[in-house]
């Protein structure tokens, strides 16, 4: 026979951000618990709002299985004295496992015989087992937590009740000095509390109080709204806001949708802050003519927490408050619009970025000095060039505008809307929007060459201003998304195919510092910096390139002796596909074995052809001087391998015929020098000894 069980934690409503998060935590929790305690169940249905987290279980098994334990005990010399009696270590061990003597047996280990007690485990009931649940649940981690009353419990929320029934009986146990019981409750305003005759009746009773405890039905319910008032007025479907519908779906427990509108007048304010106001702000769905063009309209969709009653007072009152919102963001925009970008410029002389780094405007200068080191990597034509200066010189201006200060989430979007109307070039107005891109891990790039060049130098000024003053990401904490930044830099430099190394474009950047104390700090941790690009290097090989569990292959293009990404990228990719080949093995075998015996080369000792002794060093000589000419010509990484594929025999060859550690110094110097020689055509590949093979 197999029950249900339902556990449900209600509580004071949480933020909308952690609700499905903390869902599917509750749900690990009682899988957890179940499945330590050997307790077999069917699924686990998963139930939230913001009100409440709730689990409930499937055939869930009456008791667990009864097992056979067996214990150790001491040896049997030590537990039979010479007369064949028991000894007290083996009385006391009987007792201890709640046994007799009579229940020992003997068994050999190792060639040694030891007591044993098997004992006979009765398995608890599922109730008993599911009275320990209670104890892991505080252990749920959230963003934030908080305490309530005099109690020094901490949680997303205070716990208000809590429901545990397994099938129609309740478990007793008790959460945060809240005890369980069948008692839930309905919508706040439109329901009432339930007693929950059984288990399975959750889902049905608490639709009967207005409140839709399936996360997907409400969505679902959300959508299918939305979708139906946009036919019924020719509007767009914005339900593609995925993020949005989420966040609503996770703010309510009976979704009602309703449309409002606003003052044509505030179209005038550029679309990306009327729609953060609408939707950043107030979760509010804007509203856009339906076809290509889709115009935008004056109206909004939002989602009630109730029903349709008294909708016309819900509607005046959101109607108001998106009013408020949308006049001061006209105001602010409007008060911008008197100045020219030269104004902004000079405000940010008095803004600080960082109290030990300087103001917004010697970012700016740094980022304009970082910029114009970029341009020879990225092809530009001199029109471009000009771009990216003028970009650089005024990239940070939005940030003491009073739109942004407002709306910061459009910083950089509101640069490019003020620059294109203050007539900047199209390039310039674009680099500006797309300066902070990528603006998480996996966000989109910047499109434009002039955009990415100043997003790679203001991420990479963070980077070296803020590792230069000690503040360097340690563990989970990285307050200035340095991390995501570092992250940012990698990818562009992969999208745009830029032959650029790393370390060398840090010493270029160090360069051209003229204050001595920073370049000073620059240079101390320079290795620190490029380093933790590697790391990120790291991160992008095992999410985007697919070698999650090529760990070696990373680890021997991240140690190879350059720092140039792309490069390093194209690498790692050869040698991925190459350990599928049966080549694979001997030309690592032969690499390696070189770089071993390279490292006790005198690097002072050039390679004389005069001094061979055998037509195998001849032969390797020969090829490694081949392909050191085409490496002048910059081959592909596949076609270096290939090399590497025709170099191994002669390798082999070479040490069968060849004594490198010969008697005669020169000859072992000279071999030593060929076989360095072989080692700097691979090492700048990879590092070899690294790669596993079988």
């Amino acid at each position: 026979m197999t029950h249900t069980f339902l556990l449900e934690i209600g509580l004071e409503e949480m933020p909308a951000k952690v609700v499905s998060k903390a869902a599917g935590q509750l749900k690990n929790i009682v899988s957890t618990h179940l499945k330590e305690n050997g307790l077999k169940h069917g699924t686990i249905d998963v139930y939230s709002t913001p009100r409440r987290l709730a689990v409930s279980v499937s055939e869930l098994e009456e008791k667990q299985e009864d097992r056979t334990e067996t214990v150790k005990g001491p040896a049997k010399r030590i537990a039979v004295d010479d007369e064949g009696n028991w000894s007290k270590a083996a009385i006391g061990f009987s007792k201890g496992q709640k046994a007799s003597v009579d229940d020992i047996v003997f068994k050999e280990v190792k060639g040694e015989e030891y007591v044993f007690i098997e004992k006979e485990i009765k398995g608890q009931s599922a109730e008993e087992v599911l009275k320990t649940l209670a104890d892991r649940l505080p252990s749920m981690t959230f963003p934030v937590s908080m305490k309530w009353g005099n109690s020094s419990h901490r949680f997303i929320r205070p716990v208000h009740w809590l429901v545990a029934l397994l099938d129609a009986d309740v478990v007793d146990m008790k959460l945060f000095d809240v005890a369980s019981g069948r008692e839930t409750r309905g919508h706040r305003f439109l329901g009432s509390s339930v007693t929950l005759d059984h288990a399975k009746d959750y889902e049905e009773a608490l639709k009967q109080e207005s409140v839709l405890v399936d996360r997907d039905e409400r969505r679902k319910a959300i959508v299918t709204q939305i979708r139906d008032l946009c036919q019924e007025n020719n509007w767009q479907d914005p339900t593609d806001n995925v993020s949005l519908v989420d966040e609503v779906t996770d703010l309510v427990e009976y979704p009602t949708v309703f449309s409002g509108s606003f003052d044509e007048d505030y179209l005038k304010v550029p679309e990306i802050v009327l729609e953060t106001a609408m939707a950043d702000h107030q979760r509010y769905f804007p509203v856009r003519e339906a076809g290509e063009e889709g115009s935008f309209l004056p109206y909004f969709i939002a989602v009630r927490n109730g029903n349709d009653q008294g909708l016309d007072f819900v509607r005046k009152g959101n109607e108001k408050v998106l009013s408020a919102r949308l006049a001061d963001a006209a105001f602010f925009y409007e008060e911008d619009s008197k100045h020219a970008i030269d104004y902004f410029v000079e405000k940010l002389k008095h803004v600080s970025f960082h109290e030990k780094i300087g103001s917004l405007y010697e970012k700016q200068e740094r980022i304009e000095r970082i910029a114009e080191s970029l341009v020879p990597y990225f092809d530009l034509k001199v029109e471009k060039e000009t771009d990216v200066k003028r970009a650089a010189r005024i990239c940070k201006f939005d940030l003491v505008t009073q739109t942004v200060t407002e709306f910061t989430s459009l910083q950089g979007q509101i640069a490019g809307i003020f620059a294109r109307e203050r007539k900047e070039s199209d390039a310039v107005s674009q680099a500006l929007a797309e300066q902070y891109l990528p603006d998480s891990m996996e966000g989109a790039l910047p499109e434009s060459k002039v955009g990415a060049i100043i997003s790679l130098a203001d991420k990479m000024d963070s980077l070296m201003s803020f590792f230069a003053i000690g503040l360097i990401p340690t563990g989970s904490n990285d307050p200035f998304a340095l991390r995501r930044q570092a992250m940012g830099i990698v990818r562009m430099i992969e999208a745009f195919d830029l032959p650029l190394s790393i370390s060398e474009w840090i010493d270029g950047i160090i360069h051209d510092v003229q204050n001595i104390e920073t370049k000073a700090l620059y240079e101390q941790n320079k290795g620190n910096v490029s380093q933790f690009i590697q790391d990120r290097l790291d991160v992008w090989l095992t999410k985007y390139a697919g070698m999650d569990k090529d760990y070696d292959v990373r680890e021997a293009v991240l140690n190879a002796s350059h720092d140039n990404i792309v490069a390093l990228i194209d690498q790692a990719k050869v040698l991925k596909a190459e350990k599928q080949t049966d080549q694979f093995k001997p030309v690592v075998e032969s690499l390696t074995r070189v770089a071993n015996l390279a490292e006790k080369a005198d690097p002072n000792v050039a390679v004389d052809a005069e001094r061979f002794e055998s037509d195998s060093e001849r032969a390797l000589y020969d090829a490694v001087t081949g392909i050191q000419m085409l490496n002048e010509k910059d081959i592909s990484a596949g076609e270096t391998w290939k090399q590497f594929v025709l170099l191994h025999p002669l390798i082999d060859a070479f040490f069968e015929e060849n004594m490198v550690m010969a008697d005669d110094e020169a000859v072992k110097a000279n071999r030593l020098a060929l076989l360095d020689r072989i080692d700097r055509l691979a090492r700048p590949f990879a590092q070899f000894s690294t790669l596993v093979i079988k």
